[in-house]
């Protein structure tokens, strides 16, 4: 009847630590203290068998448990809140459309000469001499052509709004009376939905594309004089040839034409944040008050000394130099880095 009266309040005695840890995890609450501003263990606790620590306990958001799921004597666990995971997104925006950018080739000519009458052909009266006149005529000496000018596209600019950060979660404190299991015991907290943000880029588009216009230049004319038989000669007639002159002309070789040439669109990367997973709590296990011993602390101090990481002093005591230690461990090991010793991080350390 002793011996299973001693194993009871043994039993019970466990429990009522793992119990009172709990008060370490709540959702709001502070980190709990480094093991080394724990009081010193008692003899009945320190003489407990250390036990294999089981994965990390995950919890669901909609689970208000206080206390771990599955803990066995002897472990001691706190709750921690993982930070929700983002990715940053790269997607390519249209800046301006593509368009097209026309040149004008303009008209060649060439130079020639003309023949034109200055004097028509009459005919000479040795009696009677023969009367004349003088007429002026136009004579073109340039024709029309007509030349292609450039008219520039338009552009304006427009507004889009875009993703810049997706809706999500987070966890909110509560306002009102708390349900405690016992003093230990946290607070309330609410999952709050946080809305999508976004935000407004401008962007030029193309509103009247390029073209061309044509313009007509007339043709340039030039007035000459010419003597015209007034009265004809009598008696004899004696024929006057018609009297001719060259002049310098110019003409159209090639038509203006137009040459269209492409231009691409222009694009830009716009990053932005995307949620990859959300936040949660999880149970973590962790060395303290019930699970350590003095000799456990110096395993551990002897294994961050050989992982290269000081410790200070070898003294099963775990200080502010040994906490460095750990965390430095954490970094490199890829660990949770805490204010305390989880169970990861002493395994990871190769001690039971």
């Amino acid at each position: 009847m002793l011996l299973r009266a001693n194993r009871f309040t043994t039993v019970a005695s466990v429990a009522v630590v793992v119990a009172a840890l709990s008060g370490c995890s709540s959702f709001g609450g502070k980190s709990p203290e480094p093991v080394s501003k724990l009081p010193t263990v008692s003899q009945s606790v320190a003489k407990l068998p250390a036990i294999g620590a089981a994965a990390p306990v995950a919890m669901s958001r909609a689970d208000d448990s206080l206390v771990p799921p599955n803990a066995k004597p002897g472990q001691c666990f706190t709750r921690v809140w993982n930070a929700p995971q983002y990715e940053t997104v790269t997607t390519r925006q249209l800046v301006e459309d593509a368009g097209q950018r026309i040149e004008v080739i303009p008209a060649s000519y060439k130079t020639g000469s003309k023949r034109i009458l200055v004097k028509e052909a009459s005919e000479r009266i040795e009696t009677v001499p023969a009367t004349y006149k003088t007429v002026t005529e136009r004579v073109m000496v340039k024709p029309s052509t007509t030349k292609l000018q450039q008219v520039p596209a338009v552009y304006g600019t427009v507004t889009e709004r875009v993703l810049e950060k997706a809706a999500h979660t987070v966890w909110k404190k509560g306002t009102g009376p708390i349900q405690k299991i016992d003093a230990q015991s946290g607070e309330i907290m609410c999952l709050v939905e946080v809305p999508a943000s976004y935000k407004t880029i401008q962007k030029r588009v193309l509103k009247t594309p390029a073209s061309t216009r044509t313009i007509t230049i007339p043709a340039e004319y030039r007035t000459v004089e010419k003597r015209v038989v007034a009265t004809p000669a009598t008696t004899r007639k004696v024929a006057i040839p018609a009297q001719y002159k060259t002049i310098e002309t110019t003409e159209v070789a090639s038509a203006a034409k137009e040459r269209r040439i492409e231009i691409p669109a222009r694009y830009k990367n716009v990053t932005s944040q995307k949620l990859v997973s959300e936040g949660s709590m999880e149970w973590r296990e962790i060395l303290c008050e019930t699970n350590m011993t003095r000799s456990r602390i110096m395993d551990i101090q002897k294994a961050l000394q050989a992982a290269g990481h000081n410790p200070g002093a070898v003294d099963g005591n775990i200080g502010a130099s040994t906490m460095t230690a750990v965390n430095a461990f954490q970094r490199a090991k890829g660990l949770p880095v805490d204010k305390y010793l989880n169970m990861a991080t002493v395994r990871a350390l190769g001690v039971n």
